[in-house]
């Protein structure tokens, strides 16, 4: 006999404003050591969503090939980011330059973006004010904004506030491979933000390492994980691409089924009662 696994719970697409997305891992694009390589990670990611930095210098590599050669614009929807802004009105820029560039290419990732207005080139820390400020005017501006912020559950919900599509905590660093450094305030962030609203999206963005990260992540709850470097500079970032599609799909029916209670001493999986006791002379 067969069994089929039942991939509803988990494996469903979800919701991202008027948007259905069919993968819940979403993955970058940069630092790979070759365009083709990249897009075979992608192919191997499973994801239906991409993100690009948009600005000029990142489209195109020292051979003068373009990045977006290398993407198929009828499987992928290109979420624009702002990576390496650091003011809300550089990342308010370079978010309008996208959506003209997707715009032209008939991709329906031109109106939404993932916004980061960075504090500090060391640490990639957002900043929380400039962060808010260019949330609410890209809203304002028709913007559907994936915004980026630390797992401080306050900043969370004054982003949402401010009218973000989603919000999207980071598990440590940009970068950094730490996975998830404080579980405690992804769960406050996934609760404030959910707490009237279940469906709304939390996404899980930077820091992961490997496949277990993306995992863990998903068993708190969170509707989705963005990674990029965990992949891109893996020994071998196809092969990685796979463990983190796999981890992934795992991760949230895992929470979906529900794990069971800790407890501190041991539970026996066989009853006790009818045991085979040996009773010594016997």
């Amino acid at each position: 006999m067969t069994t089929q696994l039942h991939t509803e719970p988990g494996l469903a697409p979800f919701q991202i404003g008027d948007r259905s997305i069919d993968s819940r891992l979403f993955v970058g694009t940069g630092k790979y050591a070759s365009m083709d390589l990249m897009r075979d990670a992608l192919d191997a990611s499973g994801s239906s969503v991409v993100t690009v930095a948009v600005r000029r210098e990142r489209l195109f590599n020292e051979q003068g090939q373009s990045l977006l050669d290398f993407i198929d614009m009828n499987r992928y929807t290109i979420l624009p980011n702002t990576a390496g802004c650091f003011s809300a009105e550089d990342a308010i820029r370079v978010a309008r330059l996208g959506r003209d560039l997707l715009e032209q290419l008939g991709n329906p990732g031109a109106n939404w973006v993932k916004l980061e207005v960075l504090g500090d080139k060391k640490t990639l820390l957002p900043d929380p004010v400039g962060t808010i400020e260019a949330t609410r005017t890209l809203v304002n501006d028709g913007f559907e904004v994936l915004t980026y912020t630390s797992d401080d559950p306050i900043s969370a919900q004054r982003i949402k506030d401010a009218g973000a599509a989603a919000v999207m905590p980071a598990g440590s660093p940009i970068g950094s491979g730490q996975g998830i450094l404080n579980r405690n305030n992804l769960v406050l962030c996934l609760e404030l933000l959910k707490g009237d609203d279940p469906a709304y999206p939390v996404i899980v963005d930077a820091g992961v390492g490997s496949a277990s990260d993306v995992s863990a992540a998903m068993e708190l709850g969170a509707d989705a994980v963005l990674l990029n470097t965990a992949i891109a500079h893996a020994q071998q970032p196809v092969m990685m691409a796979h463990a983190m599609r796999k981890a992934c799909e795992a991760g949230r029916q895992s929470y979906l089924a529900g794990r069971i209670a800790k407890k501190m001493y041991a539970s026996a999986s066989s009853p006790m009662e009818g045991a085979i006791s040996y009773i010594p002379g016997e």
